[in-house]
């Protein structure tokens, strides 16, 4: 398989989890809506915390990468900055193996 998978967690700043989680969710939304974004599951431990994780399946980096200039994300990734407990860290790439993946009836 040669889709892009990204796998991160970002940390917010004290109370703010939530609030990030949120963004992200929003984020969700309108990168869900492309043809190209297969998963985009936001998360936290089930201890909860200041760590929201961020999994991704795109069909290739070039598709991750344009989501990222779409106006709509910018606007989101400049509200999800201030929250952010110092600067992001790259997610972890992973290489696909198999496993479930819906098909996506996307036109």
């Amino acid at each position: 398989m040669s889709q892009f998978v990204l796998h991160g967690s970002l940390r917010a700043q004290d109370s703010k989890a939530l609030e990030l989680a949120q963004i992200l969710i929003q984020a969700s939304e309108i990168v869900g809506a492309l043809k190209a974004c297969q998963l985009y599951a936001v998360s936290q431990p089930a201890t909860g915390g200041n760590e929201v994780w961020v999994t991704e399946i795109w069909d290739s980096k070039a598709d991750h990468q344009a989501s990222l200039q779409m106006p709509e994300v910018r606007a989101l990734i400049s509200q999800a900055m201030p929250l952010l407990d110092g600067a992001p860290q790259g997610g972890q790439v992973l290489d696909l193996l198999g496993g479930y993946i819906p098909v996506s009836s996307k036109s």
